[in-house]
């Protein structure tokens, strides 16, 4: 197999995203409670200014332990989803960004 075929099997390309790109749903599952909560709004403030909080989707897992909270925001480029990934990746109350 050439190199390039072998490159593309093993990294596929992303999903095109035209930009900007509005409701986009981000979804951040961590260690349930307020403080994840308060995380998740001072990020999204600084990285997606004008979301709106009224549609951000709260659930938490069965035992209550983990939440995952989904904020649909108007992503304005890579570099925007970078830093909110990033951002909310850097504490330890976060698991998981998709």
């Amino acid at each position: 197999m050439s190199e390039t075929g072998t490159a593309n099997m093993s990294q596929p390309d992303a999903p095109k995203i035209e930009f900007p790109c509005e409701n986009y749903p981000i979804k951040v599952m961590g260690d349930s409670g307020d403080e994840l909560q308060a995380l998740v709004m001072e990020v999204f403030s600084k990285h997606a200014p004008g979301f709106d909080p009224e549609r951000i989707r709260l659930k938490d897992s069965s035992k209550g332990s983990f939440q995952s909270i989904t904020v649909f925001i108007t992503a304005t480029g890579v570099d925007q989803l970078e830093a909110l990934h990033n951002d909310l990746r850097s504490s330890s109350l976060v698991k998981m960004v998709l």
